[in-house]
């Protein structure tokens, strides 16, 4: 596996990973929402801010949209063939606490939207890595694999948009502040068989 680089500030131990792989059924429902929320997030990029004036925008958000709801349809998939369906709710405390982030204001608000959305992909793309290692489930390893480099792809998409919105000493100075703001907030999250949970105590 491909190793690259994150600039995150936590690093997820190993013990989160086999919590969360004792109950996959779980786990993969709970991926399977969040490729759904990617997707839209990314059609709702797409049609709500003007790409006219961001170079490669449109071409990058449709390009997201896809790619996500085709994890989406990979983890239905298994899901699937394990006799398992997705339920009508899910709850994503880790992201609506990032999305709590986003400032007022047009530009502010497109860079943070860009900001947490590159988080959540970052984050993503490191449990994957931290799960693809993990699992003794040939399947769900062989998925968790493919989607790490995706992510990163995907993180690396949102940041190079973010510098096409504001000057580059903004977007450090803000992606900073962003990345000590991540780590808290997934300190605190609850154990459970989530991607974005957070460490239950060892006993």
């Amino acid at each position: 596996m491909a190793d690259f680089t994150l600039p995150l500030h936590s690093e997820t131990p190993a013990e989160w990973a086999r919590q969360v792989l004792q109950d996959p059924i779980a786990l993969l429902m709970d991926h399977a929402f969040l490729e759904k929320k990617a997707a839209n997030n990314a059609m709702a990029l797409l049609t709500r801010w003007p790409g006219e004036w961001v170079p490669g925008w449109l071409e990058a958000m449709t390009s997201v949209a896809r790619d996500e709801a085709n994890h989406l349809a990979q983890v239905i998939r298994i899901l699937n063939r394990r006799g398992a369906r997705l339920t009508r709710h899910h709850k994503n405390p880790y992201a609506n606490e990032l999305r709590d982030l986003v400032r007022k204001g047009v530009t502010e608000e497109i860079l943070d939207r860009l900001m947490v959305t590159a988080l959540i992909e970052a984050r993503s793309c490191e449990r994957f890595k931290l799960l693809g290692e993990m699992t003794e489930d040939e399947e769900i390893g062989k998925l968790y694999k493919a989607l790490y480099s995706s992510e990163f792809g995907h993180y690396k998409v949102f940041l190079k948009l973010a510098l096409k919105v504001e000057k580059k000493a903004v977007v450090e100075r803000r992606w900073l502040q962003m990345l000590a703001a991540e780590a808290k907030i997934l300190e605190r999250q609850e154990p459970g068989p989530r991607m974005h949970s957070g460490l239950a105590p060892v006993a």
